[in-house]
């Protein structure tokens, strides 16, 4: 059957033709999964590169019965025939993709590539120069609940990674209201192993995750600078974190355990207030009561993120836990909710469902 029996008529007329690049991983999967109860949607193209020429139905077998088109290569697109593109390339190789796309096509781009505002600092971090800095100085950052009017003028977003989305979300309001000390914050962080992506590789193999508990990327991951570069604007000065993330033996699912120290004559409370009072309007970030502490369980397959606080034994101390999906408000549901802005469209449209339990 056809998506458009699926998904019905819209009240805005004609649908928003969109195209996923690097639809046979798992965030191009839950980009379609998502998009196909979007009202204001018709999944146009889908491309692949090993997986070119099969449908998607065979890559994704969850997804059959909806007449997505197949998958095929990036050269065979038409960009004529499209009004939007989700870029779920690996890094690395988005740069010159999305730098050759006609002017006309607005993007969110899920990878790395132009998450950092300073060439100089992509170089040093991913080992080669950027390849579309002209196009960088366009892009904006897509942490939707903090950038909305630079999102909704922007051709080209970058969607923020999974980890900077858990990790800043509850940071950066107490670093403007100056509640906690930029110094010494600590980003204890967890993942769900559909982080590593879907590429076969040893060490996300079955055997050598179940029943195991391991960090990677200690002391140098690429989230850092990232990280630093947001809080660096929140905090109006240069921002040091220590960050290290560890792989998880559940399919989805991302929780940051961040420890700070509070302001003189702040409490846990005063910030569990503030973070509350500036959530209070927005559709995806709650914070939970005094002495409930959120659990990736609580945000499964939805675009929520939860945030808890806690007050430390140690003298100024709080902890703060934040969870999310990884594969959603880390990823393709932030997406959307950029694409709606961009767009014009109602932020939550598509990507309200509730959390997925058990």
């Amino acid at each position: 059957m056809a998506s458009t029996s699926i998904l019905g008529s819209t009240s805005g007329g004609s649908k928003i033709r969109v195209g996923i690049l690097g639809a046979s991983g798992y965030t191009g999967a839950e980009l379609v999964r998502m998009l196909l109860r979007h009202p204001n949607v018709e999944i146009s193209a889908l491309t692949a590169e090993r997986q070119a020429g099969k449908p998607m139905a065979e890559v994704f077998p969850h997804l059959g019965g909806y007449g997505l088109p197949d998958l095929v290569k990036i050269e065979q697109l038409k960009w004529d025939g499209l009004d939007f593109i989700f870029c779920a390339l690996p890094h690395g190789t988005t740069q010159e993709v999305i730098a050759g796309l006609p002017s006309g096509l607005k993007v969110v781009d899920l990878s790395a590539d132009f998450r950092l505002s300073d060439p100089a600092e992509y170089a040093i971090w991913y080992g080669h120069e950027h390849r579309a800095v002209d196009l960088q100085k366009e892009v904006a950052y897509g942490l939707t609940e903090f950038n909305r009017q630079g999102v909704r003028k922007a051709r080209v977003v970058a969607n923020p990674g999974c980890y900077p989305t858990c990790s800043l979300l509850p940071l950066l309001p107490l670093l403007m209201e100056n509640q906690i000390e930029p110094g010494g914050i600590i980003i204890d962080a967890k993942s769900g192993v559909s982080g590593a992506g879907r590429d076969a590789k040893q060490a996300n193999l079955f055997t050598e995750v179940s029943e195991g508990f391991n960090a990677y990327g200690v002391g140098h991951h690429r989230h850092m600078p990232e990280i630093e570069q947001e809080l660096r604007l929140a905090a109006g000065r240069p921002v040091t974190v220590s960050f290290t993330p560890h792989l998880v033996p559940m399919n989805r699912g991302m929780m940051a355990t961040i420890y700070v120290r509070m302001a003189d004559g702040v409490t846990a409370d005063d910030l569990r207030a503030t973070l509350a009072a500036r959530y209070a309007d927005e559709p995806f970030v709650g914070v939970t009561p005094a002495g409930v502490v959120p659990a990736t369980r609580h945000v499964r397959a939805s675009n929520h993120n939860l945030i808890g606080v806690v007050a430390d034994r140690t003298p100024r101390g709080a902890i703060i836990v934040s969870v999310i999906d990884n594969l959603v408000k880390g990823a393709s549901g932030q997406a959307i909710q950029n694409m709606n802005v961009m767009m014009g469209l109602g932020e939550t449209t598509g990507i309200d469902q509730a959390p997925l339990f058990p």
